[in-house]
């Protein structure tokens, strides 16, 4: 029987405690785990940096969501990166990532990964024929945020797999403003999916971490490897926490969307917004593909503001129930400006964002309230 993500999310890897009963899995809150002689494991636990059967729980869950062979849950998204990278690069090797991309992500590559010999090279992803062209063959890697932080661009997960196949690449999938729910990259062709679960996974604004699901057992094992061997796990509350998490995000996301559509709508209207950052919106150039691989648009929205930078930075300062922090995903409405918050790392470099741009989350508070913040802000 396929079953449907809702159900997924509420019950993979989630059976009853067979001891109690307990229909939530309980925290095991253990470092090491008794030995029925040397070497010999129950269940295959040891060590809980090499496995702990709360982290356990989520990781199949994920895996199950995504549709993927294997789930890894890390301490943070960024840990969950640079495992990946460092787990399918050497020195040598070469990616290609968005030029438009999350700002530690971009961080990850120019101040950490450089200096190993693992180079990049920003490009476009909303345009197939420009990835094609930029792959070289010691490209081992096409990383792909869609949509992209912040600028909500889009890329074709299913075109940029078979450019990354045809080259004996990777497509990694940077999945985390979609989430699971709405897009599903594997099932599109991706080779591994990356998550900041702090972000919409997660939901609650209250644990940091990170995951990757691999569409192979093969790949799976590898990575698994070399999570034993770097360490970065998610602790088992963290775990508990965002698998809780992850029981309610179908329900959130409809919300998330139907706020942020809404939020879209106010905006697009507004004299003293010069552009408005949505893959729903049928201007949006990457719409079209946006809807043909997402179950529906998101709740991340972008705009531009009349009057530049001190325009925007003012906005940001003048909401009331959009509060100004960094992160997304959460319950509750936020409000940013990129250029000097999440993306000041990428100032000066081709990521550099422009600096009238306000990123929203859009929470699941009544939808009249956020509108009515948002106008008073605008002015």
């Amino acid at each position: 029987m396929n079953e449907g993500f809702e159900t997924l999310a509420i019950h993979a890897g989630q059976e009853a405690d067979p001891h109690t009963g307990a229909v939530v899995p309980p925290i095991y809150a253990v470092s090491t785990y008794k030995q029925d002689g040397v070497g010999g494991l129950r269940a295959g636990y040891e060590y809980s940096r090499s496995a702990n059967p709360t982290r356990t729980a989520l990781e199949e869950c994920l895996a199950a969501v995504e549709g993927g062979a294997r789930g890894l849950a890390f301490a943070s998204g960024l840990a969950a990166e640079d495992t990946l990278l460092r787990t399918v690069c050497a020195p040598g090797d070469h990616v290609l990532i968005p030029d438009d991309a999350y700002g530690g992500t971009f961080r990850l590559f120019a101040k950490v990964l450089e200096r190993w010999g693992v180079s990049y090279e920003p490009v476009s992803i909303g345009d197939v024929d420009a990835v094609r062209a930029a792959v070289r063959p010691e490209t081992k890697v096409i990383w792909v945020e869609t949509p992209t932080n912040p600028l909500l661009g889009i890329a074709d997960i299913a075109a940029l797999a078979s450019i990354a196949h045809e080259a004996g690449a990777l497509l990694a999938v940077d999945n985390t403003f979609a989430s699971p729910y709405l897009q599903q990259p594997i099932e599109l062709g991706a080779d591994v999916v990356v998550h900041s679960t702090t972000k919409y996974v997660g939901g609650h604004s209250d644990v940091v971490g990170g995951a990757l699901v691999a569409a192979s057992a093969e790949l799976g094992e590898q990575l698994a490897y070399h999570q034993n061997a770097m360490g970065a796990v998610a602790g088992p509350f963290d775990a508990w926490l965002t698998l809780r998490g992850l029981k309610t995000l179908a329900v959130r996301m409809e919300r998330h969307c139907d706020n942020a559509e809404r939020v879209v709508e106010l905006l697009a209207s507004h004299p003293k917004v010069t552009q408005v950052l949505y893959p729903g919106l049928p201007e949006h150039p990457g719409h079209e593909v946006a809807a043909k691989q997402m179950r529906r648009f998101g709740g991340m929205v972008s705009f531009r503001v009349a009057g530049g930078e001190q325009a925007a930075v003012e906005v940001c300062d003048r909401t009331k129930l959009f509060t100004l922090g960094e992160s997304l995903g959460g319950v509750e409405s936020l409000i940013e400006h990129p250029g000097r918050m999440t993306h000041a790392s990428a100032a000066g470099s081709p990521l550099e964002v422009p600096a009238d741009l306000v990123r929203l989350s859009v929470g699941i508070e009544t939808a009249d309230d956020l509108l009515a913040d948002l106008s008073e802000a605008l002015g």
